[in-house]
């Protein structure tokens, strides 16, 4: 039998591990909304506690997550000040404008990493002609940028000229964990002055679903709501959180591997001149096509059928993502299948 592809299209096609599907049989439950689950109660404690937050709020999918947070800061017929390429404009199906009548500002940068000096020349001068700000949303790691880390010098900038302003800020940190190995910090360090901040469980950590929002105590109450309202109610919703405990204890310490194995990979491409690569900072590897005749749409089934599969980012850009079920000895194959499709 020939060997099963590497799939390096994201780091939320892992699986659970047997021991991560142990916890999840054995998870104690309740109703978390009747009566509260404990096992979500106490996965939201310890999330809350490891963002420097006061409290958080377990939901089945980022997205949700994120979509409360905006909720939460804004009010309809604002404005939303944002990087120009980040999830929140892209991969949310509109819904910042569609779910809270609220407008999305993008502003571009040249890395992905917003700054305060560009948050501060995008917002608007006071007219009755414009909208007003309603807050800033912050992406950290970047995805479309390659999974560029956001330093937290660079997010206290950002927090000082929102609050100069009266605006809150939202964290979209879905591979916050990323961003924390790669500094060397503990992601408290990266949430600082935030209103907001989500955190997934399903990328780096290896869990099925699930993602927290971590809030102040004063808005828990409001985002359970809204929460309700998007269809996040759940019952035994310990059965998920027991997955996410478990991965914190067990997957959070070897994020720093999948790094490697990104830089592994960029390496061993980057002798090939069909490609041009940006340097990973964390698990993402965007490649480039450089040749005219090469398209993401020509390449992708060649690779696929080589072996590897890759997403398209662009016309002529190609993501990969390193995780937890991809090996050393697995990038250094796909590699090899890589350049004899780019050869």
């Amino acid at each position: 039998m020939s060997a099963p592809p590497i799939d390096l299209r994201s780091d939320t096609v892992t699986r659970p591990a047997p021991a991560m599907r142990r916890a999840i049989a054995e998870a104690e439950v309740g109703d978390d909304v009747l009566d509260g689950d404990p096992t979500t109660r106490r996965l939201e404690r310890r999330v809350a506690e490891l963002l420097g937050q006061d409290d958080a709020l377990f939901f089945p999918s980022g997205t949700q997550a994120n979509q409360t947070g905006i909720a939460l800061l804004t009010r309809p017929g604002t404005e939303l000040l944002l990087e120009a390429n980040a999830h929140l404009v892209h991969y949310e199906m509109a819904g910042v404008a569609a779910n809270w009548g609220v407008q999305i500002r993008p502003i571009s940068t040249p890395d992905g990493l917003l700054t305060g000096d560009l948050v501060r020349a995008a917002l608007r001068p006071a007219s009755p002609h414009v909208p007003r700000a309603g807050a800033v949303a912050v992406e950290n790691t970047h995805n479309a940028a390659g999974g560029r880390v956001l330093p937290p010098e660079a997010l206290a900038g950002i927090v000082q000229v929102a609050g100069d302003a009266g605006l809150r800020v939202h964290l979209d940190g879905a591979r916050l964990w990323n961003a924390a190995v790669a500094l060397g910090l503990p992601v408290s360090a990266l949430t600082r002055g935030v209103g907001t901040v989500m955190v997934s469980f399903s990328k780096g950590l290896g869990c099925p679903v699930g993602s927290c929002l971590a809030l102040g105590s004063g808005d828990r109450a409001f985002a359970w709501e809204i929460r309700r309202r998007l269809g996040g109610g759940m019952r035994q919703s310990g059965l998920l959180s027991a997955a996410a405990l478990w991965a914190l204890d067990h997957n959070l310490s070897r994020i720093g591997e999948d790094h490697e194995h990104a830089k592994l990979l960029a390496e061993r491409l980057a002798a090939f001149p069909a490609v041009r690569l940006v340097p990973p900072e964390t698990n993402i590897v965007m490649i480039d096509l450089v040749r005219e005749s090469d398209t993401a749409e020509t390449v992708l089934p060649r690779l696929a059928r080589a072996g590897v599969l890759l997403v398209p980012f662009g016309p002529r850009r190609l993501r990969a993502v390193t995780h937890l079920d991809v090996s050393r000895r697995d990038v250094e194959r796909a590699a090899d299948l890589m350049a004899g499709v780019l050869s």
